[in-house]
């Protein structure tokens, strides 16, 4: 009687060890698919983040490219786009000053000695823009900035999701 007895305490004991073992192996193997999913997931932000940032960099470079490249355009295109940016800022700023960078002083100056809607204006000194004008109320109170790269900076944001669709799909 006690050996059945003592039979039937250890098959109870190997059951309850076989569900624990069961059980154990259960959450282990929750517990592994869990860090597995969250290594991938990881993983995908790392690749994701990487591949946004060279992205980045590619519009960054597109960015600056396309201002070289109409810095680089022919004269006859500055000096069209200059008595345009002109004729436009003699609208709002009647007598000023024109700054332009230094390759673009001489038509600046050309400019405003033929047009007669100009007498007002006189060309300072040259800044650091890759092409445009930047026009100076004659007390300096009002700025009108039509430089190429705030042009291109207005396209660029207001064109960017579609260029980078454009790009990247």
């Amino acid at each position: 009687e006690t050996r059945a007895d003592v039979e039937e305490i250890l098959k109870d004991a190997q059951a309850r060890a076989a569900a624990i073992k069961v059980s154990a192996e259960e959450e282990a193997d929750r517990a592994t698919t869990h860090t597995i999913n969250q290594e991938a997931s990881a993983a995908n932000l790392v690749v994701k983040r990487q591949v946004l940032n060279a992205q980045k960099v590619l519009l960054d470079q597109v960015y600056s490219a396309s201002l070289a490249a109409v810095g680089d355009l022919p004269p006859e295109f500055h000096e069209k786009a200059l008595t345009d940016l002109l004729k436009r800022a003699a609208k709002e700023i009647k007598k000023g000053t024109v700054h332009t960078n230094e390759r673009d002083i001489p038509v600046a100056e050309g400019i405003i000695s033929r047009l007669k809607t100009l007498s007002g204006y006189a060309v300072g000194d040259p800044v650091e823009i890759p092409g445009g004008i930047i026009v100076e109320s004659i007390d300096g109170e009002l700025q009108l900035d039509f430089s190429y790269s705030t042009f291109l900076d207005e396209i660029w944001e207001s064109a960017l999701k579609d260029a980078s669709d454009i790009l990247f799909t």
